[in-house]
């Protein structure tokens, strides 16, 4: 560490000698603008490679930053001496690795390892070579002054004259395809760490734009940029500058500043400017032709009219920006509106949590349960319903910021408020509804119990004593014995019919003699040829509640006649997939079904769903009735 940090100090100490030289050379501050630059990469390269060692970026922002001031500090000592003009021969390849440098960032942020580190530098060094030894001046220090190579060899003039633009273009296209690459992978990039590059990297592009604009409207038609202005020269060196703080920042202390607020801030600011900007330019112009001057009064009188005009702006696009980068926050009635709106489509606790996720531009909220363990770094506010907490509103703060302010704490319990008693809603429903599976299996299971105890315990009975009173009536002569005998007999018949349509009504009797599978089987086999019905069944069914069976079977049966009946479909399949439910599928490629559905598929959906199961019909070429059935036991 002691070393990283002696290596960045002397960079910085080289950067201010070179400032210092540079005066005495007769530079102006703004020529020596891009030390600035220089030395920032110096020190944000210092401080990650102190705190992150093991991260590229820092090693290459502190590659960049140590060639641009080596580059600078002995050109120009060569300047200030004569004698010294041996110094000027690094500023002729130091270029070289500064460049490539700054063009390998894109591939290593935030934190990847440098792409084939054992390949880099040995073709870093075969680049620079004949820069290094190329003949003749050379402009790299940019201050207008050639300073001839101490080391030039002129065979390597045809060299070094190709090897100069191409490491320029190719440093250019190794930038871009890194850029590139880095856009593609933002998503898997911290949210906070993507909006620290993204803030710097607009407003230079900003500034780009702007510098080229003020470069084709100057006076000088040769360039591009404008080269004479100091104004933009700083504010470009300032631009760049700003990119490599916010490289530091996002890879070692992303949270330190909430860039959220700095974002709502500059746009906010930026918006207003270039009204007033706007204004001021229309307005000046606009009294300049009607009074035909261009005196302080008017300029006051434009100022007055300016800031009259576009004072209240500034509330509406604060209002604007925050709504877009904080949702609802500053407008608790239309939070409250919003989550009211949501209830009214779905009355339920999940989406009601969308809707306060929605409404305040947070990245995640769901209502818990009590007892549920959850992600230890969300906020969790309680949900309550006459004093009773009946659960927690769980809430993951926006990317950037590590908790909730003043503002949305106020809210975000006014909202919990109001989803207490949904939350208890749902739960007494909830409670409703498993009350009635159970009742409903419970049925079940107790008509299956009374069929078994009737058909094994009560008509046997019966049908013993039909039997001895008739073995009776044959031992007698007596006609009335035989009479009352034939009476009984007659009785206990009767009883052991209605026995038996008693237990036919309690459940299917093809489901305890056959099974469910066996039941369905004989039922389509004893069906008439027309349609084809095809059976896609398992070789087996695991144990299923009384209730199960009865409901599957019933809207099979049921599912299959309709068909048959309504659909004039040439073939239906019958398809039963057990898995985490009970699937109960009849598909038909007949026309499908017209008109509202009737009495026999409302009961059909009635007993799936008092099961806590599903029901669709979907007519899509054809008819497909599908169910899903609980497989508890």
């Amino acid at each position: 560490m002691t070393t990283r940090w002696a290596v960045g100090v002397a960079g910085l100490a080289a950067a201010a000698v070179a400032l210092v030289l540079g005066l005495v050379n007769g530079l102006g501050l703004v020529a020596l603008s891009h030390l600035l630059y220089a030395a920032a990469c110096v020190l944000i390269g210092t401080i990650i490679a102190v705190n992150r060692p093991r991260n590229a970026v820092g090693a290459l922002l502190l590659t960049a930053g140590l060639s641009f001031t080596a580059l600078d500090f002995f050109g120009l000592l060569a300047l200030w001496r004569p004698e010294l003009s041996l110094l000027a021969w690094p500023q002729n390849f130091l270029w070289v690795p500064a460049n490539l440098a700054m063009a390998a960032i894109p591939f290593c942020f935030p934190h990847r390892p440098l792409p084939a580190p054992k390949l880099v530098i040995p073709a870093v060094v075969l680049a620079a070579l004949p820069c290094a030894f190329a003949p003749g001046p050379n402009q790299q220090l940019g201050y207008g002054v050639a300073v001839p190579n101490p080391l030039g060899i002129e065979a390597l003039a045809g060299v070094a004259k190709v090897m100069e633009p191409a490491i320029t273009v190719v440093a250019g296209l190794l930038f871009l395809v890194g850029a590139a690459g880095l856009a593609l992978r933002a998503r898997r990039i911290e949210r906070a760490q993507v909006q620290w590059l993204v803030y710097a990297v607009s407003i230079a592009g900003v500034v780009i734009v702007l510098r080229l604009a003020a470069g084709l409207t100057d006076d000088l038609p040769d360039a591009i940029w404008p080269v004479d202005s100091g104004f933009w020269e700083l504010v470009g060196t300032a631009a760049i500058t700003l990119v490599i703080a916010a490289i530091g920042i996002a890879i070692v202390r992303h949270g330190l500043f909430d860039i959220e607020l700095v974002i709502n801030r500059t746009l906010v600011y930026a918006v207003l400017t270039a009204f007033v900007t706007g204004g001021y330019v229309a307005v000046v112009g606009y009294l300049g032709a009607v009074f035909e001057s261009r005196d302080l009064p008017l300029s006051v009188a434009a100022a007055a009219v300016v800031a009259l005009v576009f004072a209240p702006l500034r509330a509406r696009v604060q209002r604007a920006v925050n709504v877009l980068m904080y949702g609802r926050r500053d407008d608790p009635y239309a939070a409250v509106a919003h989550l009211g709106r949501s209830l009214e489509v779905r009355p339920d606790a999940r989406a009601a949590a969308e809707s306060v996720a929605e409404a305040l531009k947070l990245p995640h909220a769901a209502v818990e349960p009590l007892g549920h363990v959850g992600d230890p770094g969300l906020v969790r506010l309680p949900l309550t319903y006459k004093n009773e907490l009946v659960g927690h509103l769980a809430l993951a703060p926006r990317p950037g910021q590590r908790e909730f302010g003043t503002r949305d704490l106020r809210l975000l319990r006014d909202l919990a408020r109001q989803l207490g008693p949904v939350v208890h809603a749902e739960r007494l429903a909830a409670d409703l509804r498993a009350s009635r599976e159970r009742l409903v299996v419970a049925r079940e299971e107790e008509r299956r119990r009374l069929r078994r105890d009737l058909h094994d315990g009560l008509g046997p009975t019966l049908a013993a004593l039909t039997m001895r009173a008739e073995a009776v009536q044959d031992l007698v002569d007596d006609p009335r014995a035989q009479d009352l005998l034939e009476e009984m007999i007659g009785a206990a018949q009767a009883a052991t019919a209605d026995v038996r349509a008693l237990i036919d009504g309690l459940r299917p009797p093809a489901l305890d003699t056959l099974g469910l599978l066996g039941a369905l089987r004989a039922h389509v086999a004893g069906l008439p040829g027309e349609p084809r019905i095809g059976l896609d069944l398992p070789v087996d069914l695991p144990e299923l509640s009384a209730a199960t069976e009865v409901a599957a079977y019933h809207i099979a049966v049921e599912a299959i006649n309709n068909a048959r009946r309504h659909s004039g479909a040439d073939t239906v399949t019958l398809r039963l997939v057990p898995w985490k439910n009970l699937l109960v599928e009849v598909v038909d490629d007949g026309r499908g079904a017209e008109g509202p559905p009737g009495i026999g598929l409302t009961s059909l959906r009635e007993r799936a769903v008092e099961l806590g199961g599903s029901f669709a019909v979907i007519t899509a070429r054809g008819t497909t009735v599908r169910a899903q059935l609980p497989m508890g036991a």
